[in-house]
């Protein structure tokens, strides 16, 4: 008999080994993910504050939220700006992917250009658009006064639906950069049999993309749309740089407002409130995320 047959374990490792190598993983996520969730939970059902001595008031800061004014129109406010941004992100996303998928001449150099204002990060970027968004000086401005659209002068951040309007084109073109790798590399899967046969039927480019690769790509668009919408829900370092909110509440999103309550009025107990409610909605559309991709498994 083998030494294989006599211990068919020899080749595996003892379950202890894999509990060691992952306990520095479980500590981790425990310190910096656990532990801090179910502290928010507890908080959100107090009227912690920044400093002092607290109350346990059990669901008032839920059913507070629920006769919140301010709230509810963050939470409208970051709807539509989700909805405003999503498409086109996709859109152009999947227009650049079918750009650069091709080995043709310079797509490497493409690739990166379109990838680059992702890499960048918001920070970056916001603070940049700060500067070509001002009155008269601004590169936004100056360029419109060239094209002859405005007189030069327009005060982009100091107007509610400019400055979301102004906001919205540069994620799009920030975050399209994003989409694009993905989708490049589900269409890079597709087998390119598959795209001969459909060509030596007739087929043309839009059919062979509306039949063919959309289909194939389902979920790695959906994977795309999720991840924008997500990205959307919790925005934040755009707004936060670029209006503050403003003017008054006009761009102020949900994570806008549980900063706003937390850090500026120093309601800890009912911003983590917030924040609970916020990642139940994450959590149901990353649940319907899951519930997408294997929908045809």
């Amino acid at each position: 008999m083998s030494t294989l047959e006599r211990n068919p374990r020899s080749l595996t490792h003892p379950p202890r080994t894999g509990l060691l190598l992952t306990l520095p993983a479980l500590a981790f996520v425990t310190v910096f993910v656990l532990v801090p969730l179910v502290f928010a939970v507890y908080m959100s059902f107090t009227n912690w504050p920044l400093i002092g001595s607290y109350q346990f008031i059990g669901i008032g800061n839920y059913t507070a939220i629920a006769s919140d004014p301010v709230f509810w129109k963050s939470v409208g406010y970051t709807l539509l700006y989700t909805v405003v941004v999503t498409v086109p992100i996709l859109v152009l996303g999947y227009v650049l992917a079918v750009v650069v998928r091709a080995n043709r001449r310079f797509a490497t150099v493409f690739r990166t250009i379109f990838f680059v204002p992702y890499v960048i990060g918001l920070t970056t970027l916001s603070f940049l658009m700060v500067l070509e968004a001002q009155p008269g000086s601004g590169m936004v401005n100056v360029l419109l006064k060239a094209l002859g659209i405005t007189d030069g002068t327009t005060a982009w951040l100091a107007d509610g639906p400019l400055a979301t309007g102004l906001i919205c084109v540069m994620i799009v073109w920030a975050v399209s950069g994003l989409t694009m790798v993905l989708l490049m590399g589900g269409m890079q899967g597709v087998p390119r049999d598959v795209y001969e046969s459909a060509e030596m039927d007739g087929a043309s480019w839009w059919q062979r993309e509306r039949s063919i690769t959309i289909p194939m790509l389902r979920r790695t668009i959906a994977m795309s749309l999720v991840i924008s919408v997500i990205g959307s829900l919790l925005a934040f370092t755009q707004f936060y740089v670029l209006t503050r909110g403003g003017p008054g509440t006009d761009t102020q999103t949900v994570v806008m407002y549980v900063y706003q309550r937390g850090f500026v009025q120093l309601q800890l107990g009912a911003a983590s409130a917030l924040s609970i409610v916020l990642v139940v909605v994450i959590g149901l559309v990353t649940a319907a995320q899951f519930r997408l991709l294997r929908e045809k498994d």
